[in-house]
């Protein structure tokens, strides 16, 4: 049995704190304030109860993982015998620099060091360690526990060996890995998502469509079909000779600026920063953040469930419309 351990307290660390355990790994989260850390070990337990009731691990297997979290406020405690240690602290990257340093310090060389960063370059967050090859990026997508992608970006010198470690344990714990090469910002999923974020504020912005009928469009049309059906295999499946034909058509009209909308940029400069200030591109008075959470969090593992399933039986690809 390998021990795991995950720095950080916040609702990621105990997000991946639950699938480590979920994987029958000893698993320590460390906080230096252990009422943080025996929290964040609670709130564990809570996603380790939501991925059974999700069908995601059968009861024997919850029970035993929820046993095997335990917590910690002491680094050098948390790390003994750690065969991998992911960071989960806050996107600074002075303090994620300040944390490789130490864990650098007190781990063996052969244990993994990675980081939850969704947006850091690990090249940076890595560049004072004494064995930068053994540290990459593992970046778990929220909520970690149940959505399964897992990016895996190597850094400068992150070795490969260490990067395929990391493929074979992330597989193992039951997600999906995919390896990013060039450590880049945005690392792969977000880099789609912000090109999808930055047109879909420019068609509001344009008043080409309302926001509630750009995201209409994207949740039943190719949201639905992006789980089994990529761009890339879209664009196989049609044609790359049409996939071209419609690039030449459209990108012209498409929004291709470096800085951040107007639509968004008024809004932030308005005070109206969406639901936690109870107004952006939807009035929260009106809208529910927990019944779409809610929604979310039983969509997916179904989802997820259903595509395994298919998987699993061999079933055809859907045909490109």
């Amino acid at each position: 049995m390998q021990q795991v351990t995950i720095v950080g307290a916040g609702m990621m660390g105990a997000s991946i704190a639950a699938v480590s355990a979920a994987a029958a790994n000893r698993t320590v989260l460390v906080d230096l304030d252990r009422e943080r850390a025996d929290s964040a070990v609670a709130n564990a337990r809570r996603c380790i109860d939501q991925m059974h009731s999700s069908g995601l691990v059968p009861c024997d297997r919850a029970e035993v993982a929820k046993k095997l979290l335990s917590a910690a406020d002491s680094f050098e405690t948390a790390v003994s015998g750690a065969s991998l240690v992911i960071e989960a602290v806050p996107e600074q990257l002075r303090l994620k620099q300040n944390l490789f340093r130490t864990l650098d310090s007190l781990t063996d060389p052969t244990t993994t060091i990675a980081s939850n960063t969704s947006g850091l370059r690990i090249s940076e967050i890595a560049k004072d360690v004494q064995y930068p090859e053994r540290t990459a990026t593992t970046h778990f997508w929220f909520p970690g526990h149940l959505v399964p992608l897992v990016e895996v970006v190597m850094g400068e010198h992150t070795s490969e060996e260490t990067t395929q470690t990391l493929r074979v344990t992330l597989l193992a714990w039951g997600k999906t890995p995919v390896v990013v090469r060039r450590d880049l910002p945005g690392q792969l999923a977000n880099r789609i998502l912000q090109a999808i974020i930055r047109e879909a504020v420019h068609i509001v912005e344009t008043g080409l469509a309302s926001a509630e009928d750009v995201d209409t469009a994207i949740k039943a049309g190719m949201g639905l079909r992006f789980p089994v059906w990529g761009p890339l295999e879209h664009i196989d499946a049609v044609g790359l000779d049409l996939a071209r034909a419609v690039q030449e058509s459209v990108l012209p009209y498409l929004n291709n600026s470096t800085a951040p909308g107007t639509a968004l940029t008024q809004r932030c400069e308005n005070g109206d920063l969406g639901w936690k200030t109870g107004t952006g591109f939807y009035d929260w008075s009106v809208k529910s953040k927990e019944s779409l959470s809610c929604i979310r969090d039983r969509f997916i593992p179904g989802a997820v469930a259903l595509i395994r399933s298919l998987e699993g039986a061999g079933q055809p690809s859907p045909t490109a419309e």
